[in-house]
């Protein structure tokens, strides 16, 4: 198959899958429009939908896979494969560098490129790092941010994982920028491939263990994370304040966890109330929430056994 024919595929390919993910059924817009919808995940049934398809299959075939990859393949070659699969994509990774106006680092990450690439073997070693140049993560969907586009509508494409309205099409592109799109023999991109999807689920294993240990919901919990990721990575790692404190967010998420039990005690809810209704620095408040343990009853009455120990003291001093 010839590259440009190749391109054609994918993209249209692409573009079906997105349309289909943006597309609601009829009965869901129903469902949804009955009930408190959060304006950031519109489309939570059937993301939630397409979230339960692509966890069952990560826990029957790919968490298996990737367990025994990490117990048989020692760290240092892993290391290398993953240095590989980081340096094919890195194209993309520049050209949003400097599509953001990142000049200087769109420049230092074009060589980190080439010297991997050639000193480092294709990229199975590392030798840009100890160099001085550092690795970078940019997007065509953190571009859209940066230029001002919103994010938009959370979504989860199936079998790749938390996206948004915008993000999704940095896909194309970052298809395209990789080094591997243009191999065209099945032969070797079959297995490449492969191996590349089983690789990303082994570093990502860490991550999945802490979303099976600390999520009551674990759809809420990659929703929320990934969202507050990608706003640290389009700020570069210094968000401003507001974007972590956004109060129709934590509402809605709020609101998700106890919309499916209304009678539930809601404790987030409740600390709002509390922060508008408490007065902040009541000096009364202050008095009368002072502990009281250590706080001993005062004894009026005479006790003459009491008052004979007291003289003795006395005069032993």
């Amino acid at each position: 198959m010839k590259p440009n024919r190749l391109t054609t595929t994918v993209l249209l390919l692409s573009a079906v899958l997105f349309a289909g993910c943006a597309t609601i059924p009829q009965n869901d817009q129903s469902d949804q429009t009955a009930r408190n919808v959060s304006p950031v995940d519109p489309y939570e049934n059937t993301n939630r939908t397409f979230y339960k398809i692509t966890d069952a299959v990560d826990r029957h075939v790919l968490e298996p896979v990737a367990h025994a990859y990490i117990v048989h393949v020692p760290n240092p070659l892993r290391r290398s494969i993953g240095n590989f699969y980081d340096n094919v994509a890195y194209p993309n990774v520049a050209l949003n560098a400097f599509l953001q106006g990142k000049v200087q680092q769109g420049l230092e990450d074009t060589l980190r490129f080439a010297v991997n690439s050639t000193i480092g073997l294709f990229g199975l070693f590392d030798m840009a790092t100890p160099m001085g140049l550092k690795q970078n993560d940019e997007d065509f969907g953190q571009t859209l941010g940066v230029w001002g586009v919103d994010t938009g509508s959370y979504l989860f494409l199936p079998f790749l994982g938390p996206s948004s309205s915008r993000d999704v099409s940095g896909i194309p592109v970052s298809v395209v920028t990789n080094a591997l799109f243009y191999i065209t023999s099945a032969a070797v991109f079959a297995p490449i491939g492969v191996l590349g999807i089983i690789d990303k689920r082994a570093r990502l294993s860490g991550s999945m263990l802490i979303r099976d240990q600390a999520a009551l919901d674990a759809y809420l919990f990659v929703r929320e994370a990934s969202l507050q990721q990608r706003r640290h990575q389009i700020y570069d790692g210094n968000p401003p304040p507001e974007s972590y404190d956004d109060p129709s967010q934590d509402d809605s998420l709020e609101d998700s966890l106890v919309q499916d039990n209304p009678l539930q005690n809601n404790t987030a809810r409740d600390r709002r109330t509390d922060r508008v209704s408490r007065p902040q620095n009541d000096p009364v408040k202050m008095t009368l929430d002072l502990p009281r343990a250590n706080l001993q009853p005062i004894d009026l009455e005479h006790n003459p056994a009491r008052d004979r120990r007291t003289d003795r003291t006395l005069q032993q001093h």
